[in-house]
């Protein structure tokens, strides 16, 4: 279980350089999302989710909850490094739902969805790579955490 949890969640081998990478689009691109994205659904709710895309054909405020979730609570896991490769994953559907089905693969004109698109990317990268050394995964199932005694 924990050699599962480790290739799931643990940051991955990668240089220094790269490690400082991610660390940097992680809290770039989380807060980002958070922030600009993910707040103001949050707030605004009410108002939004009689009018919030339905690509699922779920109904307009469940569709709204899942957005809210990917981008709040995921863009916050990402941002600490904590669960990255699950918060990436569920970044990337909603981006992906977000770019083909709403925005229906435009990457120019009235409906682009090109800021869709790159976060999308990002999540990808961050769903293949982790969260990086520099992250809560790394205290928890990195090298740090295979080699820290345990209690009896």
């Amino acid at each position: 279980m924990k050699l599962i949890l480790r290739f799931l969640f643990g940051p991955g081998s990668n240089s220094p350089a790269a490690n400082l990478g991610l660390l940097v689009l992680r809290v770039w691109l989380g807060l980002s999302m958070l922030v600009l994205h993910g707040w103001p659904k949050l707030v605004g709710f009410n108002e939004k989710s009689k009018f919030f895309p339905d690509p699922l054909g779920i109904g307009s405020p469940t569709s709204l909850v899942l957005a809210i979730f990917a981008e709040v609570v995921c863009s916050a896991l990402l941002v600490l490094g904590l669960f990255g490769r699950f918060a990436a994953l569920a970044w990337a559907g909603t981006m992906a739902m977000a770019f083909s089905r709403v925005h229906r693969f435009a990457l120019s004109g009235d409906n682009s969805g090109e800021l869709a698109f790159v976060y999308l990317a990002a999540s990808v990268i961050l769903l293949v790579a982790g969260s990086g050394r520099y992250s809560l995964d790394e205290c928890l199932f990195g090298r740090g955490a295979a080699t820290a005694p345990t209690a009896k």
